[in-house]
């Protein structure tokens, strides 16, 4: 159950990008394109498992007082790191995402969970926190993205090649046909659409859930009050 509960919060409940509404310029600017979410998505996830257990790991040593500057020094370093294992291995990936690799340093989600989670938690505890808020990131803009390519662009996967190499070029899923796309969704504007609508879908699905729970509430004490009567 606390299992479930865990998952329930990072990945829906509490949103970093969907309800938190944390780092939004790369979520808005990379999501034209489901590769490009994927990739950078992954890359967000990474840093935040390997920063969270590094700093689990030395919350001991680590001075109060200067916590900050170590995170953010920790987070250049492994950013950095990624930065150039992406750029060797995976160039069309590199080019694709841009600057937006290094401003994960800036991304106030990865030195917020380092010291609400990994300084105060253990390494197991902090480990999965990294996990698990990466992927709901993960999820919130490859759906953003999966919206804004098909309505955009008419394709899907368009680039696959930069995250899996032993792919075609040309291969790509073909959805709509260039006179039924609508640029909007291609331009910054779309991002914004769609991530509104999302948060409207969350909503309502929140409010429902919510609504159909007081209503057993208020029918197990109606029927409560009726068994009481009868005796």
């Amino acid at each position: 159950m606390k299992i479930k509960k865990f998952l329930h919060n990072r990945l829906w409940k509490n949103n970093a990008s969907v309800v938190q509404l944390l780092g939004l310029c790369p979520v808005l600017a990379m999501t034209t394109n489901a590769v490009n979410a994927i990739g950078l998505g992954i890359t967000t996830t990474f840093v935040l498992i390997v920063t969270n257990t590094i700093i689990s790991l030395f919350k001991r040593v680590i001075p109060k007082e200067i916590r900050i500057p170590i995170y953010m020094l920790l987070v250049s370093s492994i950013v950095t790191s990624i930065e150039m294992f992406i750029h060797a291995y995976q160039f069309n990936l590199y080019r694709s995402l841009g600057v937006f690799i290094p401003l994960i340093v800036t991304n106030c989600i990865v030195v917020g969970r380092a010291d609400f989670i990994a300084y105060k938690n253990s390494i197991f505890l902090s480990f999965f926190d990294g996990l698990f808020i990466g992927l709901g990131i993960t999820l919130s803009m490859f759906i953003i993205s999966l919206i804004r390519e098909i309505l955009g662009h008419g394709t899907l996967f368009f680039g696959l090649h930069k995250i899996i190499p032993y792919i075609d070029h040309s291969f790509f899923i073909k959805i709509l046909e260039k006179d039924f796309t609508m640029l909007l969704f291609a331009l910054p504007p779309g991002g914004f659409f769609v991530l509104g609508f999302l948060i409207a879908f969350k909503n309502f699905i929140d409010t429902n859930n919510k609504n159909k729970v007081i209503s057993c509430q208020v029918l197990c004490s109606c029927l409560k009050k009726n068994i009481k009567i009868r005796k």
